[in-house]
């Protein structure tokens, strides 16, 4: 009997680990929590814990994480699935990235952020003033954290990005913490990339605010996109510039070409399958956008982008359409709030593709995050 116990739980151990939808099938009793949009996260509740299953965007039917929450004021289970135990709601975190300091600020959960990591880049000034006075802890590099302030906190877990062929994440993997892997950008729409925060509502306690909110960007983009398909075809346009030796285009499956799709826009990639960027050379990107009406693009700087400053930066950015005729949008990250919103925002950026795709459309406000380059 021993042995066959055993077994049982062996199995199911392994059974957690695969896809997440065999997950209640096998322990049975569980109740499954529906995402509309969503593809990678999984979640069943059990009596006195709940199983979330990530699958892992990079290796089909695999999972990237398999985390157990238990209630924090509950005594954990004698016997749990296999998996990293977190208990909940998490009352101190170590936040990796802006975009989920943002979030958990929307999410009235502002307190909770005891520690974060690349500081400079997080340009929330209740975020900057509370590190200033010793409030929360500046854990240094996100790529080379300060492990020892890390362990000083004792926070309940740590949320950061995961990336493919990474390698781990080093001494963050020693040290006892659980690691929450963020992977919510791998997500190929953007409600299904912002219906996310219901996962994170979950493990911070605050799971009826943050449904709210997904309520509201979703009627708020389904609207938006409504309006722009009741407009019929919008302006053709080309996206970011040239970094290095390369242009990073994104690909047609990814959230910022769906979302050029959903604004009625016409992108020459379209058709493309990526989920991700396209690392193409000037000459590709000029071969197959030189004609598009629009361009717009996102820049990092303190001073302001004028057309002759943007030219400067590249031979041959005047051979499109969209600079000869002036209609260039650029995006500040450095003084927008492009990176802390629109992720879990999308309705906000959705609207600012509306507007400059159709210029005819009325009523929807100043843009947000681009400005047309004078």
């Amino acid at each position: 009997m021993r042995i066959l116990y055993g077994l049982i739980l062996s199995l199911t151990s392994l059974t957690l680990l695969s896809c997440g939808s065999r997950t209640s099938g096998f322990l049975g009793g569980g109740d499954s929590v529906q995402f509309k949009y969503a593809t990678l996260p999984s979640i069943v509740s059990y009596d006195g814990f709940t199983v979330v299953t990530i699958a892992n965007p990079w290796k089909e039917g695999k999972a990237l994480h398999t985390y157990v929450l238990v209630p924090r004021d509950q005594q954990v289970p004698v016997h749990l699935p296999k998996g990293t135990v977190i208990r909940t709601p998490l009352e101190k975190a170590v936040v990796f990235t802006t975009v989920h300091c943002a979030l958990l600020m929307d999410l009235g959960c502002r307190d909770k952020i005891a520690g974060v990591a690349d500081l400079k880049y997080i340009k929330i000034p209740w975020i900057q003033r509370q590190a200033k006075n010793g409030h929360i802890v500046d854990c240094g590099d996100g790529m080379n954290p300060l492990i020892e302030k890390i362990i000083d906190l004792h926070p309940d877990a740590i949320l950061l990005s995961p990336f493919e062929n990474s390698g781990g994440y080093g001494k963050l993997e020693d040290i006892g913490i659980p690691l929450v892997e963020c992977a919510e950008y791998m997500e190929v729409s953007p409600l299904a990339r912002s219906e996310w925060m219901r996962f994170y509502g979950l493990l911070f306690g605050c799971e009826k605010a943050a449904n709210r909110l997904f309520a509201e960007v979703e009627k708020n983009y389904t609207n938006l996109k409504d309006r722009a398909q009741e407009a019929g075809q919008g302006r053709s346009v080309v996206v970011d510039s040239q970094v290095g030796s390369v242009w990073y285009v994104p690909g047609g499956r990814s959230t910022i070409g769906q979302m050029i799709a959903d604004a009625g826009g016409r992108y020459p990639w379209a058709d493309d399958e990526h989920s991700g960027s396209l690392s193409l050379p000037f000459e590709t990107v000029l071969e197959e956008a030189f004609d598009t009406e629009v361009w717009m693009f996102r820049y990092d700087s303190d001073k302001p982008m004028s057309r002759e400053r943007f030219l400067s930066e590249k031979d041959g950015y005047d051979q499109f359409r969209a600079f000869q005729s002036g209609e260039l949008y650029g995006c500040n990250v450095r003084t927008s709030r492009f990176y802390e919103e629109s992720p879990f925002r999308p309705d906000r950026l959705l609207s600012d593709f509306i507007q400059i795709l159709h210029p005819e459309m009325k009523g929807l406000g100043p843009l947000r995050y681009y400005k047309k380059i004078e």
